[in-house]
């Protein structure tokens, strides 16, 4: 039976299950509604007890991340399955030695550049970061093409991101240090401070807020913008930077990576060949969250755009890793700050 559980809750139930039967322990950072359909069929299909611990929207994934930094430094490694909703995250537990080896083979056909060279994470089912845009209130010829319209004077105060510490903002705010360099970077982040941007709890938040016409428009995640969309909101959904002269669009893939030390290694391995599946990708794009497949062999109805559609922003994730603690600091220091 799966278990559905906050941090406290999770642990008792944890330790009072004993050897009872085979099952493995999953960190999901993707949202409940989006990865407990698709862990309850594995278990159906495998007979193998999923427990899954999840965190509080606006700081999953980072939440996640710090407690299996915890729980290996403790020599108590609870976690089998990490399956973030990001990549740097898994790339932090990567240089602390924390990730198992494994070659999946379902990982075998998608492209080099979602996978790890050394197998200790696999990248699968990808969102875009978009714009989205109430048609109602920004004309058609006004529209923003670029990150850089979030600086659009004209809608100060009118403009929404995710709080940039967590999850996909951050994500997407080191991949940005690393492409232009700290300078650039921080003046563009300055600027948006400068044009009053309104700081939302998630990426959810901000497409809501878009969608009710409590925002013009807002930086946010494909999932989230297609969600107001499907619901008949007044909205589009914008691929920023896609021009010749521009930055490219950002993907971000979902990654699935085995903790050092699980105490139910076998298991894991099995869940995480389940979840590479082409079956599994075509359920996340056909499902609410619209994810993108990454394995060129998936025949799926998309209804976002791919990499295949847009220019694509080319990130060297292990490079914008290493700006984790530069962005950070400055967005606790300067941004968010007086």
């Amino acid at each position: 039976m799966l278990f559905r559980t906050p941090s406290l809750v999770f642990l008792t139930l944890l330790c009072g299950c004993g050897d009872a039967g085979p099952r493995v322990v999953v960190y999901s950072a993707l949202d409940s509604a989006f990865s407990e359909p698709i862990l309850e069929d594995f278990e159906r299909e495998s007979g193998i007890d999923v427990q899954t611990r999840f965190d509080a929207e606006s700081t999953k994934t980072l939440g996640l991340t710090q407690a299996i930094i915890s729980e290996s430094k403790a020599g108590n490694p609870r976690c089998d399955v990490f399956w973030n909703n990001e990549i740097l995250n898994t790339l932090r537990l990567q240089r602390r030695g924390i990730l198992d080896v494994y070659a999946a083979q379902s990982h075998r056909p998608f492209p080099a550049s979602f996978r790890s060279a050394s197998g200790h994470w696999h990248g699968f089912a990808a969102r875009a970061r978009v714009l989205i845009v109430n048609t109602k209130i920004v004309p058609s010829d006004r529209r923003p093409d670029s990150i850089l319209g979030l600086a659009d004077p004209t809608w100060q105060g009118r403009i929404g991101i995710a709080k940039p510490l967590f999850g996909t903002t951050a994500t997407h705010a080191a991949c940005l240090f690393a492409y232009w360099g700290d300078e650039k970077a921080m003046a563009f982040f300055n600027s948006l401070k400068a044009n009053n941007v309104s700081i939302e709890s998630g990426n959810k938040q901000v497409a809501m807020r878009v969608g009710s016409g409590k925002l013009a428009f807002g930086l946010t995640d494909t999932d989230d913008a297609i969600a107001e969309l499907e619901k008949g909101m007044p909205v589009e959904i914008v691929y920023p930077d896609a021009g010749d002269d521009q930055i490219g669009t950002l993907f971000i893939p979902n990654t699935l990576a085995i903790i050092k030390g699980s105490p139910r290694a076998a298991d894991a391995r099995r869940l995480v060949e389940f979840l590479l599946s082409p079956a599994v990708e075509k359920r996340l794009a056909e499902g609410p969250s619209a994810q993108i497949p990454l394995n060129p062999h998936v025949r799926a109805k998309v209804r976002v755009k791919t990499p295949a559609d847009v220019k694509v922003m080319e990130v060297d994730f292990e490079k914008a890793v290493e700006k984790w603690e530069t962005t950070a600091r400055f967005f606790r220091d300067d941004f968010l700050g007086p």
